[in-house]
């Protein structure tokens, strides 16, 4: 550039001159100026024909007159040459003055004033700087079991030049088995920076990057660089915890979090604390400067400064009890590796320490192998894991599957009944086995079609009669000031509210859904459409008692749900324990969290944990599976429940807590059409229990590898079977 100006100041000073020399030349050449002095001998004589002397008379025909010799006069002109001249050498003096002060003023500016400024865009368009990914933080589980972990990988790097080579790309394309257009598609893609090497291969063979090494003239521009990827030495284990990586999208880069730096091409959390930590997890870049040329090729690398790895995230899942409820799911649904051939076709279990929060193990199955996804899913997979036929192994049920809560609902529409006075621990109901008090001629029907007989709410509890909770729900209903009472129409719901239903937990993983709790409100919208079905009837109110019709909640709320009525504290769960900087420092710890405290009377709360506390021993199955780990079964309070939904088998719940008189666990297990509550999902909720104390007690450590799901299934038969909870 500076050669440049002084070139452009000579040639602005040789036109100058040439002006000021043309100028002086062409004034030279202007008019010249004589003085004629006339004497005796240059006088010639002049006739002259009719032209009078002042002194004499004109002279006749022949005749001659002289005048008397006089000097001439020298010819005049408009000035002297210097006053000619002098004008244009003042101007063009001016101009040049103006030229060389405006040439030495921005001189000066560039020179000096702006020097800095310069030599920074010089340097700009000379280098450039490019960030290197980091390795992301390590996942435990709470006693430091590793669950993910990064793995070195050889990546295949190209510059973008290399896109214009053929040979090289077809070499590339023979050497690492990918097609032609899809290696030339890899290096022409910029998502990762103009300049930033582009990514041919981010897994390959140690025998195809040795022949590259081998033959590298054959290969230029082409590099090989170790890069870490996702691991999971346990496969499937946790999946729906731990989530899965991908490449950041165009759309996640519109809403970068705060004090969040992502570059293109940067990996992040797609699902799970992969996603919600993403921010812990994740390392600072590294930079690599890299002389450019004027296309903007990379040319050369001056220097490079390594990436730091992201935060390490300890879980308070416990890895063997994370395991053993896998287990059970999978051989409960699947027992040879296809949905159909057990029971149910999908399922969750839940266990929560009541006391803090803390997620002990949150499975759901079908279950999905997060490595699947390291280096971009392939579409096979993809529409694998999305399809009807597989039961869509990426929902995790736990959280974001939503079901009748069925009988389940009774310790929370119980309690409500106490504190209306609704029922009483003196008051006595009358079960025949069908029930019809509002008197329309809708009949509904008790599980037990025999009937209980005279029942009170302890013992209704007990055996889940159904005709004791319409009874309730109908004084609710009758209560209501839309029928001239004095409570709320939805005073029952609010009751239920209390307890965490219809909002979410807030639990530390996205996609969680809130499940519903129907009101009159609801239904009027709901059937906005269809205004015969937008009444709100006393039916509903009876249906919703029993946890059926339209409420539907979460296996992790019915977890939180029963952890308050075994504490009368609503807790927060969370799956993150702590995180843990390179130097293995705490940089967070999750502290225990309460979000409610349901306004419910310790002596409701000892009324109804009491008649919880023998529904473990009424179950055969139950009691087999608390003996499998040497648990008495009347020192577990539990629910079960068998929740109807049209043309779909039922939906079979078991809750517990542990132990009765100091709780401490609560674990809550649903299968998907698997039929009778206490039958299938009691014995899966019982050895999970098992599997919590055995760990307590160091009994339990093995942690095995789970496999994902292959998408096999057979036809489940549908349909209702017969309740009995």
């Amino acid at each position: 550039m500076l050669f440049g100006i002084v070139v452009g100041i000579i040639t602005l000073v040789a036109i100058v001159v040439g002006i000021v020399v043309f100028y002086t030349w062409k004034s030279r050449q202007g008019p010249k100026v004589k003085s004629h002095h006339v004497g005796h001998d240059s006088v010639k004589s002049i006739n002259n024909v009719g032209v009078m002397s002042k002194e004499g008379r004109g002279a006749g025909a022949g005749g001659r007159m002289m005048s008397a010799p006089t000097t001439a006069a020298p010819e005049t002109t408009s000035g002297r040459p210097s006053e000619i001249v002098r004008p244009r050498f003042v101007a063009v003096g001016v101009l040049a003055a103006a030229v060389f002060g405006s040439l030495t003023a921005k001189l000066w500016s560039m020179q000096v004033l702006a020097a800095s400024e310069y030599e920074n865009e010089a340097i700009k368009n000379k280098y450039a700087t490019i960030a290197t990914p980091a390795p992301r933080g390590l996942v435990f589980d709470a006693d430091g079991v590793q669950l993910v972990k990064n793995r070195t990988a050889l990546t295949v790097l190209a510059d973008a030049s290399v896109a214009n080579d053929h040979d090289v790309v077809q070499r590339l394309s023979t050497v690492l088995g990918i097609p032609f257009n899809i290696v030339k598609s890899r290096i022409q893609d910029t998502s990762s920076g103009a300049q930033s090497q582009r990514v041919v291969s981010s897994d390959a063979r140690q025998r195809d990057v040795a022949f590259i090494a081998e033959h590298s003239d054959a290969f230029s521009g082409v590099t090989v660089q170790e890069r870490t990827v996702r691991d999971y030495p346990y496969g499937a284990l946790a999946s729906h915890v731990l989530g899965y990586t991908g490449t950041v999208s165009d759309d996640e880069l519109q809403t970068v979090p705060e004090n969040r730096q992502i570059e293109l091409g940067d990996t992040v959390g797609k699902s799970g604390i992969e996603a919600f930590y993403d921010g812990l997890l994740a390392g600072d870049h590294g930079q690599r400067r890299v002389v450019v040329d004027s296309q903007g090729r990379v040319v050369e690398v001056e220097s490079e400064t390594a990436a730091t790895r992201g935060n390490d995230i300890y879980l308070t899942i416990k890895a063997p009890v994370q395991y053993v409820a896998e287990q059970e799911l999978a051989g409960l649904i699947a027992p040879t590796g296809i949905i159909g051939k057990g029971k149910g076709v999908g399922g969750a279990v839940v266990a929560m320490d009541v006391t803090d929060g803390s997620i002990l193990a949150l499975a759901s199955y079908p279950t999905f192998d997060p490595s699947k996804f390291t280096g971009g899913i392939s579409q096979d997979i993809w529409d694998l894991y999305s399809t009807a036929e597989s039961y869509y192994p990426l929902l995790n049920r736990a959280v974001s599957g939503t079901y009748p809560a069925a009988s389940t609902y009774k310790a929370y529409t119980g309690l409500a009944g106490l504190k209306y006075g609704f029922a009483t621990a003196d008051k006595m109901f009358n079960c025949a086995g069908s029930w019809d008090g509002f008197h329309t001629g809708d009949v509904q029907n008790c599980w037990n079609l025999n009937g209980h007989g005279p029942i009170d709410l302890h013992w209704g509890i007990r055996v889940s009669c159904d005709v004791v909770f319409y009874e309730i729900a109908k004084q609710f209903y009758d209560a209501g000031k839309s029928q001239g009472g004095s409570i709320s129409d939805t005073a029952l719901q609010e009751e239920i509210a209390m307890f965490g239903f219809g909002r979410e937990t807030g639990i530390d993983l996205l996609g969680e859904e809130a499940g519903r709790i129907p009101t009159p409100e609801w239904k009027a919208q709901h059937w906005s459409d269809v205004p015969t079905e937008a009444q709100w009837y006393g039916g509903d109110l009876t249906n919703l008692v029993i946890g059926q019709g339209d409420c539907l909640i979460t296996p992790l709320q019915n977890a939180v749900g029963y952890g308050a009525v075994a504490t009368g504290m609503l807790m927060k769960p969370h799956l993150l324990k702590e995180a843990r900087n390179s130097l293995g420092e705490p940089v967070i710890k999750v502290e225990s969290e309460v979000t409610n405290k349901p306004d419910v009377s310790e002596d409701n709360y000892k009324y109804v944990r009491e008649a919880l506390k023998l529904i473990a021993s009424d179950t055969d199955k139950v009691v087999a599976a608390l003996e499998d780990y040497g648990i008495d079964a009347t020192t577990v309070s539990s629910k079960t429940g068998t929740g109807e939904v049209a043309g779909k088998g039922d939906v079979a719940w078991y809750v517990c807590f542990y132990p009765q008189d100091k709780p401490k666990y609560v674990v809550s297990t649903c299968i998907e059409q698997g039929g009778g509550g206490g039958d299938v999902a009691g014995p899966v909720g019982a050895h999970v229990l098992g599997a919590i104390l055995a760990n307590e007690k160091g009994e339990l450590n093995e942690v095995g590898r789970v496999a994902g799901s292959n998408g096999k299934s057979v036809e489940l038969k549908t349909g209702s079977a017969s309740r009995e909870d």
